[in-house]
């Protein structure tokens, strides 16, 4: 179900992307939108992982993070999928996140905030949620929807500058649809992350072995990102959607804006899928224990 959702919004965020370009310029325009949505989502596709590890500062694992790259192969191992490049974050905020283009070109980075308050366990946990999103090809759908959101307002604001889009909608017309387009593509990109957010949690137990601990790991996460800044995410929101919990402060916006599901309900799901018998590949440090397994 979650594959055939991802795909119907999809569908209408390009029918909405080409709509646009029709406001904008008829049927001619409809074509040039079209065009210029392949060409950025070309160079999105091609150099996603980079821009975004770039935009966080993010560092490759070196020999001093002790004990992160074994866990991340094992896990990879597990989920049958290629083993990724591997990067710290420099931040207090408990956070992660996975880009890439596809399995064999992904990177999966976890903030230092995270190692240190996490334990092995946990961290287990949400590697295994990130390998997920990667073996269902998210880091990818994410990408081409983030690419398409900002190019379609980027279409609105020129929808001013252009007499076609007035002949055909008048001015007011005009002007709502500058309002009203980057908001619905807004709307659709987060329901798009959403409903991969369940599916990577669901997976991501899968290839730790026990849902407890990412349900752990969420709760610790959730309550280190609501209360530690972190001012990287702050300026560059469009990545907001890629990381296990939203590292915005954004607590007021209505549920309809959010980039991820309410992470109560996402613990419940998992306490659910929880079984008594538990898979001891991973070492368990205890569920709720917050310690330093890197030191």
């Amino acid at each position: 179900m979650g594959y055939t959702k991802t795909a119907l919004l999809m569908a209408g965020m390009t029918a909405l992307f080409m709509g646009v370009g029709w406001m904008l310029g008829g049927s001619g325009g409809m074509m040039i939108a079209l065009v210029v949505a392949a060409a950025m989502n070309l160079f999105s596709w091609w150099s996603s992982d980079k821009m975004v590890l770039r935009m966080h500062n993010a560092r490759p694992v070196t020999g001093s993070d002790g004990g992160l790259v074994p866990l991340v192969a094992d896990l990879a191992r597990r989920a049958e999928l290629p083993m990724p490049a591997v990067y710290v974050i420099e931040t207090e905020q408990p956070n992660a996140i996975a880009t890439g283009r596809n399995p064999d070109n992904a990177a999966v980075a976890v903030t230092t905030g995270l190692m240190r308050s996490l334990s092995r366990a946990e961290l287990a946990g949400v590697i295994a949620h990130e390998l997920a999103h990667i073996k269902n090809r998210d880091t990818l759908i994410m990408t081409v929807t983030a690419t398409f959101a900002g190019a379609i307002s980027m279409l609105a604001n020129f929808a001013m500058f252009f007499g076609g889009s007035r002949e055909r909608m008048g001015l007011l017309g005009t002007i709502a649809m500058m309002i009203l387009a980057p908001l619905a593509a807004t709307v659709v990109q987060m329901a798009i992350s959403r409903s991969r957010e369940y599916e990577a949690d669901r997976v991501g137990a899968e290839i730790c072995g026990d849902p407890n601990w990412l349900a752990d790991a969420l709760i610790g996460i959730q309550r280190g990102a609501s209360r530690i800044d972190y001012h990287t995410a702050e300026r560059n929101p469009g990545t907001a959607h890629m990381f296990i919990i939203n590292p915005l402060h954004a607590h007021a916006v209505d549920g309809l804006f959010r980039t991820h599901p309410a992470t109560e309900e996402r613990v419940a799901r998992l306490r659910a899928m929880a079984t008594p018998v538990q898979d001891s590949r991973v070492p368990r440090a205890g569920r709720g224990a917050r310690r330093n397994p890197w030191g």
